[in-house]
């Protein structure tokens, strides 16, 4: 039996149809606009069967585990670090793999532009395909997390134009991503960034990035800030940071514990980092966030 929702840990926004068909008529988000979005954490039996499928496009970013999409006569299987986009109105199946269940972050969009960045991404024609790697899969999911965080905020049209801004971004990403073709291999500054995404419990040196890359330390640190818009340091801290604040939301794990997950051995100089980024303490941050 499959179930829709109500995973532990899990984060639900739906508006509801009248503040749909209102924000539809409003000029900033009548071109696309989100009407449901969500994160479901190791979500077991979860799936959904839609014989006339969905009245809007629906994306899923699947982050850990594995799930099978249904479509058009063909099962797709998704793995971590790839995006389903499936277009509206187009029946469809869905699920979660029995072993070892996805865990997805989710959005459901509407509008003129959805559709037309859907069959982009989806390369409609021959070359259909709901399933797509993602060349950045973090940046997609802070995308997400922006809509799933700007629809818990409230249903104000500030809030709905943030969720719509950061799925159109996400959307045109793909499409161009799509455009792009295979991922680019080789990039020595993209391969550090995954590097550090990947071990955020390792304190690496930028002596060592360097060396890795082949660039001494002056050259490689110029063409990471140039790529990343700041130093290897401080996008650490801001990887580790992100990592902390899903932890806080999503988990009752300790303030020691969380910073040593993330790489800091001294959880007073985690908080005191965090601070810095967030503006406010881990504590603080938990406590805002389960108020909302």
């Amino acid at each position: 039996m499959l179930i829709r929702d109500g995973f532990p840990g899990q984060r639900l926004r739906v508006l509801p149809r009248p503040r749909v068909a209102e924000a539809l008529g409003s000029p900033l988000t009548e071109r696309l606009l989100v009407t449901d979005a969500g994160h479901f954490p190791h979500a077991a039996a979860h799936g959904r069967a839609r014989p006339h499928g969905a009245r809007e496009v629906v994306v899923m970013l699947c982050t850990d585990g594995a799930g099978v999409v249904e479509l058009r006569g063909r099962e797709h299987r998704v793995l971590p670090g790839q995006i389903v986009v499936l277009p509206a109105d187009e029946p469809h199946r869905y699920r979660a793999e029995p072993r070892n269940p996805w865990t997805i972050w989710w959005m459901h969009v509407t509008g003129a532009d959805a559709v037309v960045l859907a069959g982009a991404i989806t390369a409609e024609g021959a070359d259909f395909d709901p399933v797509l790697a993602v060349h950045d899969p973090y940046a997609a999911r802070a995308a997400l997390e922006h809509v799933v965080s700007s629809l818990e905020r409230d249903e104000t049209d500030s809030s709905l134009l943030s969720a719509s801004g950061a799925a159109w971004g996400l959307l045109a990403q793909l499409a161009a991503d799509r455009a792009r073709g295979v991922k680019l291999s080789g990039d020595p500054i993209l391969a550090a960034q995954d590097f550090l995404r990947e071990n955020l419990t390792t304190t690496v040196s930028v002596l060592e990035l360097a060396a890795v890359a082949g660039f001494s330390v002056s050259h490689f640190s110029a063409r990471f800030r140039k790529v990343s818009g700041m130093g290897v340091v401080e996008y650490q801290k801001r990887l580790r940071s992100a990592r902390a604040r899903e932890l806080l939301i999503t988990t009752d794990a300790s303030i020691s514990d969380i910073a040593h997950t993330v790489g800091y051995d001294d959880p007073f100089y985690f908080s005191r980092h965090f601070r810095t980024i967030n503006g406010v303490s881990p504590t603080a941050y938990r406590a805002t966030f389960r108020e909302r």
